[in-house]
């Protein structure tokens, strides 16, 4: 089974551009996991061939949003009770996840959840910290512990595979210049830690797990002085996969070469 994921950047952009079709085309994914869709429903004016689109759009308009393509040969129709929406009232009370001065963050379509026969599949766009820092406080104290007790909690049933836009560079590895970024968004002690908490709670980075430390390995590109030309990139896209099947993650690949959105998209092969 191929899995794919991809934060878009605005999916009828990518879809116009012909890029997400192409990718599709070549690479054949079973199920493809999409963030930051910014769009609803009501707004897919597109078809894209052997594939069901399932949405959790945000409340907010032409804002945040995430999705996953389905291949229909493999697994058919997908019902209603495959599918999660958001983090669950209960965990989010229990973290006083709620508003701030940006919104609901359980509220902007940042968390959609497939129910597969041997797993659970979820797609995440975790929550911006800003650039000012704004929101690492409702990020580390709030989202990321409410998220991963959700993880933790499915895979009390069946294990977990989750992919998506983490908004974090782990290690200093995984971004192109460590030292001029300590402490600014995305590489905080704090996001850092919560990334540490994932894995200490017994889910593998796929890539890291199959590719070690190679290094200029990135997901994300400014678009400010031909940063994807330079790779001068960061890796906060991800994989994160449930110690249970992480024997059988037999590939981990990050497609660098795709355009179509500031990110690329990344995958993983399981047996």
């Amino acid at each position: 089974m191929k899995l794919a994921s991809w934060n878009v950047n605005g999916l009828r952009a990518v879809v116009k551009k012909g890029e997400l079709a192409s990718f599709l085309d070549d690479e054949r994914p079973d199920v493809l996991c999409l963030q930051e869709v910014k769009l609803k429903p009501e707004q897919v004016d597109f078809h894209l061939a052997g594939y069901q689109l399932i949405l959790n759009s945000a409340e907010r308009a032409g804002y945040s949003g995430t999705g996953m393509l389905v291949r229909s040969e493999l697994f058919g129709e997908v019902t209603a009770a495959q599918i999660r929406r958001n983090i669950p009232t209960e965990i989010a009370n229990d973290f006083g996840l709620g508003r701030d001065e940006f919104g609901d963050a359980n509220a902007e379509g940042r968390v959609l959840v497939l129910e597969l026969d041997d797993f659970y599949l979820c797609t995440v766009y975790t929550p911006n910290a800003k650039s000012d820092l704004s929101r690492l406080e409702l990020r580390y104290t709030q989202w990321d512990p409410a998220f991963l007790s959700y993880m933790n909690q499915l895979r009390r049933d069946k294990p977990v595979i989750f992919c998506g836009d983490l908004n974090v560079a782990a290690r200093e590895i995984d971004l192109a210049n460590p030292k001029q970024n300590v402490g600014k968004h995305g590489f905080t002690d704090e996001e850092r830690q919560g990334f540490a908490n994932i894995l200490r709670d017994g889910f593998a980075d796929s890539f890291r797990l199959l590719h070690g430390d190679e290094p200029d390995q990135y997901t994300w590109w400014s678009h400010w002085a031909r940063a994807r030309e330079r790779n001068i990139g960061w890796r906060i896209d991800y994989f994160l996969v449930d110690e249970r099947l992480s024997r059988q993650i037999n590939r981990a690949m990050i497609y660098a070469d795709r355009s179509g959105s500031d990110h690329c998209p990344i995958g993983v092969v399981i047996k």
